[in-house]
């Protein structure tokens, strides 16, 4: 039983330290990505004094992988004060399963069709006022059917309540063609300074889309502490430029973007890698957030619009619909 017993001792030891040297070389690759590619040159040294920190505490012994990856996030977040930072742990990724970028743009496609590339719902409000609930930024390729299709449905109303409280971001290339629905020419908007390659790029909207723009009309952009890096882009730059006014809460604060790695084999790692200059006031919405014109509980603020919405069209006598008397009753019943 001693043998035994000294055996089993002596395998989980082993265990222990394989486990502990794995743990090592998984958050050495981390700082070194971190080191090469994130946008503050300086910051890596304080992944690398946190991360040896923790080695020396063991706080990473008792995990298992995905709590891992999930403690790694939410330390990385807190330690950098940046929401960018992700670490996911691969379940069942191999290297012989590697696919091309033609096949992986393919499987992101038909997976975000699935969610309708992030339009959840366009409609008609009473007094047309048109809604669109949009909760992520898919590739411009693949949405651009989908977000002309929702843009054609609201042309003739009368304005326009844009709901970005659910919207955690997504592409950048996206960003620029919904945006471009809103000015009615080319407009160079931010550059992008990419710090791993030492380039920056100018970013502008389109002159053409394939929908109808909506020009000269009242927009409101519904916001939450959810709204997210390009949902945040899209509420950011259309209130910079007088053409939306925000409403709800303030946004979460990620303005940059990111690098994706694979660290192992095992883990997916994402690292603000580049930062975006609004040309218009030369600062972001980095660690700070976008600041509704009208602040108020996110719960709220779709009623507010549509009753603003209301408000303007008794203001500028626009008809609609609805008869003078239902506007006001329905506002009444909005603010109550």
């Amino acid at each position: 039983m001693k043998k035994i017993g000294i055996g089993l001792f002596f395998f989980a030891s082993l265990l222990s330290y394989a486990q502990r040297n794995d743990t090592s070389t998984v958050l050495a690759d981390i700082t070194e990505k971190v080191k090469s590619h994130y946008i503050d040159k300086e910051t890596y040294k304080k992944v690398d004094s946190l991360f040896r920190s923790d080695l020396k505490n063991g706080t990473y012994n008792p995990l298992n992988n995905k709590d891992f990856a999930a403690l790694l996030t939410q330390k990385l977040r807190t330690t950098i004060k940046d929401g960018h930072f992700f670490v996911k742990y691969l379940e069942n990724y191999t290297p012989e399963k590697q696919m091309s970028e033609k096949e992986k743009e393919k499987l992101n496609n038909d997976h975000n069709s699935l969610e309708n590339f992030g339009f959840e719902t366009v409609e008609r409000l009473p007094g047309n006022i048109g809604y669109i609930n949009f909760k992520g930024f898919a590739s411009p390729e693949a949405s651009e059917k989908t977000l002309a299709a929702a843009m054609n449905f609201v042309a003739n109303t009368n304005s326009l309540i844009i709901d970005l409280r659910e919207n955690g971001g997504g592409e950048n290339g996206m960003v620029l063609l919904f945006l471009s629905y809103f000015f009615d020419q080319k407009k160079d908007l931010y550059t992008t300074y990419f710090r791993h390659d030492n380039k920056t790029v100018v970013n502008s909207t389109q002159p053409t889309v394939s929908g109808q723009k909506y020009l000269h009309k009242k927009i409101y952009i519904l916001t939450s502490k959810k709204t997210f890096s390009a949902g945040e882009a899209v509420a950011y730059f259309l209130q910079q430029y007088k053409i939306a006014e925000v409403i709800g809460e303030k946004t979460g604060g990620a303005a940059n973007p990111v690098d994706h790695f694979i660290i192992k084999d095992q883990y997916l790692l994402l690292v603000p890698a580049g930062k975006i200059t609004p040309l218009i006031t030369q600062k972001n919405w980095e660690h700070v957030g976008v600041t509704p014109d009208q602040e108020m509980k996110s719960g709220d603020a779709l009623n507010a619009a549509h009753s603003k919405s209301l408000k303007n069209i008794i203001l500028t006598e626009t008809k609609t619909e609805l008869t003078i008397p239902e506007i006001k009753k329905l506002i009444n019943t909005l603010e109550q």
